[in-house]
């Protein structure tokens, strides 16, 4: 039995057929075009990433010749998306999760005493990264898609409830909770949708998704819309959780960092949603079929990977993103050179819209493999300080780090990160763990596999980087470069 796996990301659609001990059998892969049409907006359009789905779903299905048994989902979270219940059409494109528009919205609530409950009941913070504010802004500047909500035609959701509404023809209208949970309209212990939150944001409780299990049939594919296929739809996690999943993470105290657009680190916390401090955020790991919520602390950080592909794609100092490896390790450090990654604002533990990129130490002889060199350790940096806030927030240290993610292949990054942390780095063989832990959940509930315990035997170890000397003089001038960034869209 295999499962087809759909990993709808920020910047593409990856298809995975996953076989029973958990090998990748085949793979699809699509970009979709990203769009800016202002300084800090990110915007997407539905119908592109649902053909990407598409097409690498086909390119999965054809490299492996055998049909799959179920479907799983994953996908980028937060992004907020419109579209018309009975045709699958968009009135406008989705709002990214990276996207910064909504950070006067975020302050006006704030100003208004609003940001202690909010965190009390979702477990979030007020800023532009999650969905509600991104609804409020539509609302305030674009009545004529909001129009469509309000009379009940429009349906709202994430991207995983945009795909399914796709993939079942528009049957379905679901999330599961993991995905609800970074919305700021969910009710983190009660576990349902916030009447109150709803009402905060503005949102109309009767667009939203039905929640559902994280695994668990939710309907079949429509064969006229999906590729001739009638699949059970058995599993769906937002990306973060769905690498949790992936990385075998399913006991307390065990963790992972996800190297993706951004790096998410994640410690699982069992049923308790332990309040979050120190810039962190406590969010739904899952839901089992019986209703049982598992939990996590995050530290959400928003430009990792994506500050690689800015070499590459904005400076034009690399070809590809694996070159960066060469290039950082052709000298023994940065020279110096900070380099703070804020290129859609800080995430955890800072939380600073307002922040923008910046570097410094410049010098005649500063040259692009010391810029190369900064950017890892930047990234290696920021993991750094959300694993100390986390450490602080529960009083004990990591005792190892599971990382995936495309940035996870870079072996230098690996070596300078477990310095940074003081513990050791663990890579898998499979290091794409976000779509492998959304074929697990959809394999768990169509019973390709029995249990967690089966699950935890296909994980295998490509290498384990252990923890060298930590060059602490250079993270000091990190943090004095963070605090340098910060405000910086506000000067004007």
């Amino acid at each position: 039995m295999t499962v087809l796996t759909i990993d709808a990301g920020t910047t593409g659609v990856t298809a995975l057929m996953v076989g029973e001990d958990g090998r990748v059998l085949a793979r699809g892969y699509q970009e979709f075009a990203q769009h800016y049409p202002e300084a800090g907006w990110v915007e997407h359009v539905p119908e592109e990433i649902w053909q990407a789905t598409l097409a690498a779903c086909q390119s999965a299905l054809d490299a492996a010749g055998t049909p799959p048994t179920c479907v799983g989902i994953t996908n980028q979270r937060e992004t907020a998306v419109l579209w018309d219940r009975k045709r699958g059409s968009s009135p406008r494109r989705a709002i990214v999760w990276q996207d910064r528009r909504t950070a006067d919205i975020c302050t006006e609530l704030r100003d208004a005493g609003h940001e202690d409950r909010v965190t009390e009941v979702t477990g979030l913070r007020l800023d532009p990264y999650f969905t509600g504010t991104k609804l409020t802004w539509m609302k305030r500047h674009d009545q004529r898609a909001w129009g469509g909500v309000e009379s009940g035609d429009t349906a709202i959701g994430t991207v995983d409830s945009y795909i399914i509404s796709r993939l079942t023809g528009g049957a379905r209208h679901v999330t599961d909770a993991s995905n609800a949970s970074r919305t700021l309209l969910y009710d983190l212990r009660r576990g349902a949708w916030s009447e109150e939150m709803c009402a905060l944001f503005g949102v109309p409780m009767s667009a939203l998704p039905e929640v559902v299990p994280s695994y668990g049939t939710v309907g079949e594919t429509s064969p006229e819309e999906f590729l001739g296929l009638r699949l059970p739809v058995s599993g769906i996690a937002g990306d973060q959780q769905a690498a949790m999943f992936g990385q075998n993470c399913y006991h307390p105290g065990s963790s992972k960092c996800t190297y993706g657009t951004g790096s998410f680190i994640l410690v699982n916390t069992g049923t308790e949603a332990v309040a979050p401090e120190h810039g962190l955020l406590s969010t739904v790991l899952w839901q089992h079929p019986d209703g049982r919520l598992e939990y996590a602390l995050e530290g959400s950080i928003f430009v990792t990977g994506a500050a690689v592909q800015w070499l590459r794609d904005g400076l034009g100092l690399i070809d590809t993103a694996p070159q960066s490896e060469g290039l950082a390790a052709s000298v023994p450090d940065s020279g110096g050179v900070v380099f703070v990654p804020a290129l859609t604002g800080l995430g955890a533990p800072d939380w600073d819209p307002h922040a923008r990129g910046s570097i410094f130490g410049i010098t005649r002889g500063t040259g692009r493999a010391h810029l190369a060199r900064a950017t890892l350790d930047a990234i290696a940096f920021e993991v750094r300080d959300v694993a100390e806030a986390m450490e602080r927030a529960s009083g004990t240290s990591l005792p190892e780090l599971r990382v995936d993610g495309g940035a996870s292949a870079n072996d230098l990054l690996c070596q300078i990160q477990a310095d940074q942390l003081g513990v050791s780095v663990a890579r898998p063989q499979v290091q794409e763990t976000t779509a492998l832990g959304a074929a697990f959940l959809a394999g768990l509930a169509t019973g390709v596999w029995s249990s967690t315990d089966e699950l935890e035997r296909t994980w295998n170890l490509d290498r384990r980087f252990e923890p060298g000397a930590r060059d602490d003089a250079q993270y000091r001038r990190w943090r004095t470069a963070v605090e340098r960034s910060k405000g910086w869209a506000e000067l004007g």
